[in-house]
């Protein structure tokens, strides 16, 4: 996510950004990949980069932010830190951040890899109207947007963050499926991947995704009774059940 990030700034917002500082203590040839392939100016301490930014993103695992954000707090000043974690709420941030700090939240997803992200944001308590472009900045340069509130976001990660790996895994279904009746895999992949663009295309239009199932659907037809197995399968519940186990894990109550 951090690379998209930096891709998008450097695509669409580079006129707007004086320079962008890139860590990575864990991954140093990573770190140096990012300096060539984007320009960016690689740091091996927070305390290096800290003074010189306006805006900290945190793109790494939830996991790492206490031990990063208790790193930051005595250094911090004005600073509008934003994290892309699950799970990560402003109010987590304010907690272990200096009284005051600006914080803010984004939930994108992976197709922020080529600008089609459709992120969910939300901020802390001590933002200010700069704050505000800041973020308009950084959503707009990844895709589309939507503000939301904290508790919104917890409930929306799974639709909009972790939804496209069960999107994924339709696709790689099918793939295999189709590979069986003899084609090739390469075939099949294609095959595969262009009706699912073509059908992404379609829900850009005025039809709603039921209206478009059901011009498909002839009642009583072939299609019809691939949707019954899958009814009688169950693939809306366990959709949705899938939904709610990715919300409890990504608020830690598993």
């Amino acid at each position: 996510m951090a690379e998209a990030i930096i891709a998008g700034i450097k695509a669409n917002s580079y006129d707007q950004v004086n320079s962008i500082y890139v860590a990575n203590q864990k991954n140093i040839e990573r770190l140096q990949e990012l300096a060539i392939k984007y320009q960016v100016k690689p740091i091996n301490k927070l305390e290096d980069m800290v003074e010189k930014v306006d805006m900290i993103v945190l793109a790494m695992p939830p996991s790492e932010h206490e031990e990063v954000l208790r790193k930051l707090k005595p250094i911090i000043t004005s600073q509008f830190v934003v994290t892309v974690a699950a799970g990560i709420s402003p109010s987590y941030m304010e907690n272990l951040l200096p009284k005051g700090t600006a914080v803010g939240w984004i939930m994108p997803n992976t197709a922020a890899m080529v600008g089609h992200s459709i992120s969910l944001y939300t901020y802390g308590t001590s933002v200010s109207e700069h704050n505000y472009l800041q973020m308009e900045l950084l959503v707009k340069s990844i895709g589309t947007s939507q503000y939301c509130t904290e508790e919104e976001i917890h409930d929306l990660t799974a639709v909009t963050g972790s939804a496209p790996a069960f999107l994924y895994l339709f696709v790689e279904s099918l793939i295999e499926q189709t590979e069986k009746y003899g084609v090739s895999k390469d075939t099949a992949e294609k095959l595969v991947k262009e009706m699912v663009i073509g059908s992404a295309e379609m829900l850009k239009g005025n039809m709603s995704p039921k209206e478009l199932r059901e011009q498909v659907t002839t009642p009583g037809g072939a299609t019809e009774a691939g949707l019954n197995v899958l009814r009688n399968r169950k693939f809306h519940e366990s959709l949705q059940e899938a939904i709610i186990a990715t919300n409890k894990k990504a608020k830690g109550k598993i």
